[in-house]
């Protein structure tokens, strides 16, 4: 009788296979959402971070004529915020390669504010310049993969993006705006203004 059952239970569990193990597979829609969102959060974990070292410690000794303290800390916590918001925008929408794509180029675009901010509160150092260089072509990549001919599809347009961001993030680092693994706080999302809705396309 228990042979009986053991069979009747090995028989149910093969029933459970599904046949069409492929039909498991990601969507080239949810593969490039994957991809655009891996690549927007990375920028707006490397803006938080960045915002965070600024609050951290203030303005360096060798901080340059320029703006004030306050607007370098309140630009580059606009930058972390606006990057924030882009990553949240991606996981609220439905699947669009175009939209995601420009969701990333945004917050791209945001950190590499906020990595200007780092540069002046260095005092334009040679690792702060380098980061703020870094975060700029990461920046101009990720455009470049949203443009509207490419509709965010483009295999290589796409790549670029993300090896320029992992660029980024290594220069950011070097700079010591953050350290790998670091786990950075939670950056407030703030009010989304029509303005910013109207400038992520959505």
């Amino acid at each position: 009788m228990s042979e009986h059952n053991d069979d009747e239970r090995l028989v149910t569990s093969k029933d459970q296979v599904p046949e069409h193990p492929e039909a498991a597979e990601a969507t080239p829609e949810e593969a490039f959402r994957e991809s655009h969102a891996a690549r927007a959060q990375s920028a707006a974990s490397r803006a938080a971070a960045t915002c965070h070292y600024i609050e951290q410690r203030g303005l360096g000794e060798n901080h340059e004529d320029g703006p004030a303290e306050k607007e370098i800390v309140w630009k580059a916590t606009r930058g972390a915020r606006v990057s924030a918001q882009a990553v949240a925008l991606i996981s609220e929408s439905a699947l669009d390669p175009a939209a995601d794509s420009r969701c990333a180029r945004n917050a791209s675009a945001s950190a590499c504010q906020t990595a200007e901010m780092g540069q002046l509160h260095d005092g334009k150092s040679d690792l702060a310049v380098a980061a703020y260089r870094a975060a700029l072509k990461a920046s101009m990549a990720a455009a470049e993969a949203a443009l509207a001919g490419n509709l965010g599809r483009d295999m290589a347009l796409n790549a670029a993006a993300d090896a320029a961001e992992t660029t980024a993030v290594a220069a950011a680092e070097e700079a010591g705006w953050m350290e790998p693994g670091q786990h950075v706080p939670q950056v407030s999302l703030g009010v989304r203004s029509p303005e910013m809705m109207a400038m992520m396309h959505l």
